[in-house]
Parts: C-alpha cells; structure tokens; sequence
C-alpha cells in the first residue's frame, strides 16, 4: 500500500478533528453547566445547541464525503477482529454524530423555552425548532421532552464513557503497542501506514 493511498483525504481530515473538538467542548459545556448556577448555565447550554447542531451538519457532510470518497482501505497487518471492530466503531460514530444531536433538537423543541431561548447560530440566524415538537399542547410538549432528553443523556453517556475511550485507546494501542503508524491515517504531520 503506498503511503498516499493509507491516509484519509485532506478534507476528511479536517472534518474528523473539527466535529472532535466540537464533541470534545460540547462534552466540557454541559458539564460545567450543570455546576453552574442557573443564569450563567443557560449561557453556557446556548453555546452547547450551536455546537451540536454544527456537529448535525459537519457530521452529514462527513457521511456524504465519505460516501462518495473512498477512505484508504485498512491495513493487512490487522487482524479479524481488528477490522470487525474498527468498522463497528466508525459507523456507530456516525450514528452517535447524528442521534445526539438530532435528540438535543428534539428534546429543545419539546419545550416551551425554545420560543425564548431560540438556537441562535454564531449570532447570523435561529436554527428552526422542530415544528410538530414545538406545538404540542402543555402536558404532551412535557413527556416529549423528558423522554428525548432521557434518549439525549443515554445517547451522550455512549459515547462519552463507550466509544470515544475505545477509539483513543484503539489509536494509542496501534501507535504505541503495534507501532504501525496507523494515527498517520488521520493525523497530517505524522509518518503514513506502508
């Protein structure tokens, strides 16, 4: 395999470290906001509806760039269950890219605060609630909320706590245990997998 066809194209680079920094803060935002008190956490809780529906759209873009780009295909020195598992955890970040925020929409628009607290994106418009969630009657709006906000946390504990420390430490295990370059597949300036 030549070193230009191991690693993933420029463009899905920039793709992958931008939607992790936004998860990363995402994560560090809603953490903190539940320390907060409650007027500074509602700040907070703004920053954390832009960043997710950023991760909404970057992570679509992500999906369509990777279905009509062929990614590098994975080394011979993996083995089964490596390549099992490496594709396991890649489509099920897609999910999780796409669920959590389209739960966080979801659980927003199920509350009557999205009429005062719109999901204002980076001060140039408000992203639309979801309509059919946005008008439902007092006491029906109450249960969609609670129960896409349940979905929400269990979704965001998935990740937070499953697949994001196994793909760090599927990425440190090649880097440091294997010494097979694989981080070079993703990371610009380091040595590309042969």
């Amino acid at each position: 395999m030549s070193t230009a066809s191991s690693r993933y194209s420029t463009v899905a680079m920039i793709l992958h470290w931008l939607i992790a920094a936004l998860i990363i803060a995402n994560v560090a935002l809603a953490w903190t906001a539940d320390e907060m008190p409650r007027s500074t956490a509602a700040g907070l809780m703004a920053w954390h509806k832009t960043f997710g529906i950023s991760v909404l759209l970057l992570s679509l873009v992500r999906l369509v760039w990777r279905l009509t780009h062929k990614s590098p295909p994975l080394g011979d020195h993996l083995k089964a269950w490596e390549r099992i598992l490496a594709r396991v955890v890649h489509w099920a970040f897609y999910g999780l890219m796409i669920g959590l925020p389209l739960t966080g929409w979801a659980l927003v628009s199920a509350s009557p605060l999205i009429k005062v607290y719109p999901i204002d994106m980076f001060g140039l418009f408000h992203w639309p609630a979801i309509g059919p969630l946005a008008n439902l009657p007092p006491d029906q709006m109450k249960g969609a909320h609670e129960t896409w906000e349940e979905v929400h946390h269990l979704l965001a504990k998935v990740l937070i706590y499953g697949l994001i420390p196994l793909h760090i430490l599927g990425a440190l295990k090649h880097q440091f245990l294997d010494k097979d370059n694989e981080l070079g597949r993703m990371i610009p300036f380091m040595k590309a997998p042969k």
